[in-house]
């Protein structure tokens, strides 16, 4: 038999070498794409972005052209060659926007103020509280996402005419005031609170309303700005349930007036762009403004030590 050489190892070479990180075998090249797959991802993003920004730009260029200029050439000539304001004009000479727009404006701020405080007071409750039922509470929620608006129009507008709502703007308000989605985007926010925090302060002798205003709040607040901004982005663009429920030309909200554009103006679709940009620029200046606190919101979710 032969014997094996064996060289004593020194303490250096014994020592475990902590001093250097774990690595593990390619890691690098998973993490860092290849130039093809960068250019692919690229490109693909550019399909998307076009096909998505499009019809805006088409829209805005079409409502700045004046009658001489084909707004049909392909390819698409994006950059009027005589912009106008004619027909934004036109829009205002037609309908009173201001009025419109007023209307949807109340809607709009009454519909995020109960958006607010209903649907944080439900998601404190199904988040934080205990109480038999709940999961059945949880279910009902859950079942009203499956369903169309459609489904419920016939029994909301019954239940807005018997309380003699009908042809208001509390009308169309009542059924917006408070959304299932939002209840259970604040649920899933005061979900992240620790149980352990909110024991301390009833231990500490705090009431709910305390609790709600010193722990909750501090820690929902982004997922509020959220719920807030899609409660006013439904109540400004809801175009069916006004025209349901309202008959009234004086009453109408913007999007049920621009409806007039499209049916004494269908042979001018510079003009019904022109009222369409008008309804849109709104929520673009809002959206342009609360970008930052949206996706903050978005991100937030866990009580800051």
């Amino acid at each position: 038999m032969t014997a094996v050489e064996t060289r004593p190892r020194s303490a250096a070479a014994e020592k475990p070498r902590r001093d250097r990180p774990y690595r593990v075998r390619g890691s690098a090249d998973i993490m860092k794409p290849s130039l093809a797959g960068l250019i692919g991802k690229y490109a693909l993003l550019v399909v998307i972005l076009g096909i998505m920004v499009f019809p805006f730009l088409w829209q805005l260029s079409t409502s700045f052209k004046g009658p001489a200029e084909n707004i049909y050439d392909f390819p698409p000539q994006l950059i009027p060659s005589e912009p106008t304001l004619d027909n934004f004009a036109e829009v205002f000479r037609t309908i009173p926007v201001l009025d419109y727009a007023w209307h949807s404006l109340l809607v709009g701020v009454g519909t995020v103020l109960t958006n607010i405080v209903f649907a944080t007071l439900g998601g404190y409750a199904l988040g934080c509280l205990k109480f038999r039922g709940k999961g059945i509470v949880m279910a009902i929620f859950f079942s009203t996402l499956l369903l169309p608006g459609e489904v419920t129009l016939t029994s909301q507008y019954l239940t807005v005419k018997s309380l003699g709502l009908a042809n208001t703007l509390w009308g169309v308000f009542l059924p917006g005031a408070i959304a299932a989605i939002n209840v259970l985007l604040m649920t899933a926010a005061c979900r992240m609170i620790p149980a352990d925090t909110l024991d301390a302060a009833t231990i500490d002798g705090a009431n709910t309303m305390q609790r709600l205003r010193h722990i909750v709040w501090p820690n929902i607040r982004g997922m509020v700005s959220v719920v807030a901004l899609f409660a006013f982005i439904g109540a400004w663009d809801d175009f069916l349930w006004p025209l349901v429920v309202l008959s009234d030309p004086a009453n109408y909200t913007l999007t049920v007036g621009m409806q007039y554009l499209s049916s004494n103006f269908s042979a001018n679709p510079r003009v019904i762009a022109a009222g369409t940009m008008i309804a849109l620029v709104p929520i673009i200046l809002l959206f342009a403004v609360l970008q930052k606190q949206f996706f903050k919101g978005v991100e937030e979710g866990s009580v800051k030590g």
